[in-house]
């Protein structure tokens, strides 16, 4: 089955400082870094192999988001589009960009991203988490929201660094990562763009959140529950959380491989707000693949997260 990948990354020499370690190997973060930087044989044999059609490109996390400078930030997100630009008029039948975009100043998010959608070409952005400790809920965010729904196209909100380390996650390193911190913290970041009313004020905005929704589809319930009861009123059913949830946000199914989850996100989503992804190269793509070639699907809703819900979505 054909597919569109949405959650795969690069960097850029200049941002090679800015890449987060997930791994404790010091050999397999060197070949994570080898794979980054390449946008030639090791990246398009593997999606021959797979049957990746397209590979939607992004900064890896954490690019520019932990940049105190903001004119640093800024010029440093415009590079890394430019770069991708070129990367991606060398091979336009197989990949697309998602820009880069600093966050430290809103407004100037706003400018280069409609810059890298009107010039570029590029068909949405990626957020690489929380940009020096504040959160996409925040009124200082308004006009770069603004922007995002002038445009109409999609915000991956991806996994970043925590802005701190609660105690919960003390002496215990092997949960203040990819295991579970990022779950955490990207979960948190899109439930505050749920309640936080951004996305009822902006009912054009879509999200797309990696990783079979960081929990989210599993919670639906508990989320209108909790929420009727701390406002200690029934909500009517399109201001409930999971009515906003299922309206704007889309998932993919990068790093998660289970027909379980799968099974569960469609039912909790609906067929057409589920897509697949690798999270490349930190996931095996072999695997993503053959996961999603054999889970018990029918063709017609296979073909929808493979492909067609992507290309609706991103205008491919």
């Amino acid at each position: 089955m054909r597919k569109i990948a949405l959650e795969e990354h690069f960097t850029t020499p200049e941002l090679a400082a800015y890449v987060a370690r997930p791994t404790q190997s010091d050999a397999l973060f060197a070949d994570v870094e080898r794979r980054l930087a390449d946008f030639g044989a090791l990246r398009l044999d593997m999606m021959d192999r797979t049957g990746i059609a397209r590979m939607v490109l992004s900064v890896t996390t954490p690019g520019v988001q932990g940049v105190r400078d903001t004119l640093e930030a800024i010029r440093l997100a415009r590079n890394a589009n430019d770069f991708l630009a070129r990367e991606v008029s060398k091979r336009p039948d197989r990949y697309a960009g998602f820009a880069h975009l600093a966050l430290q100043d809103a407004e100037a998010a706003g400018r280069e991203l409609e810059r890298a959608v009107r010039e570029l070409g590029f068909c949405g952005a990626l957020i690489n988490g929380q940009t020096n400790g504040h959160y996409l809920d925040e009124d200082r965010y308004l006009p770069f929201w603004e922007r995002v729904e002038e445009l109409g196209v999609p915000v991956y909100l991806h996994p970043g660094a925590m802005a701190d380390q609660p105690a919960m996650f003390a002496h215990r390193p092997e949960i203040g990562g990819p295991i579970w911190a990022w779950t955490a913290e990207t979960a948190a970041h899109a439930l505050r763009l749920v309640l936080g009313g951004t996305l009822t004020r902006f009912p054009g905005v879509r999200i797309i959140l990696g990783h079979m929704g960081e929990t989210l589809p599993f919670l639906l319930w508990r989320l209108d529950s909790r929420r009727q009861f701390d406002l200690g009123e029934t909500l009517p059913p399109e201001a409930l959380p999971s009515a906003i949830i299922r309206r704007s946000i889309k998932v993919t199914t990068s790093g998660v491989c289970d027909p379980t989850a799968l099974a569960a996100t469609l039912q909790a989503l609906g067929e057409d707000n589920v897509m697949f992804s690798v999270d490349y190269p930190y996931e095996d793509p072999d695997i993503a693949a053959a996961f999603i070639d054999a889970a018990p699907l029918s063709e017609e809703v296979r073909a929808k997260v493979c492909h067609g819900n992507a290309e609706r979505l991103l205008g491919l």
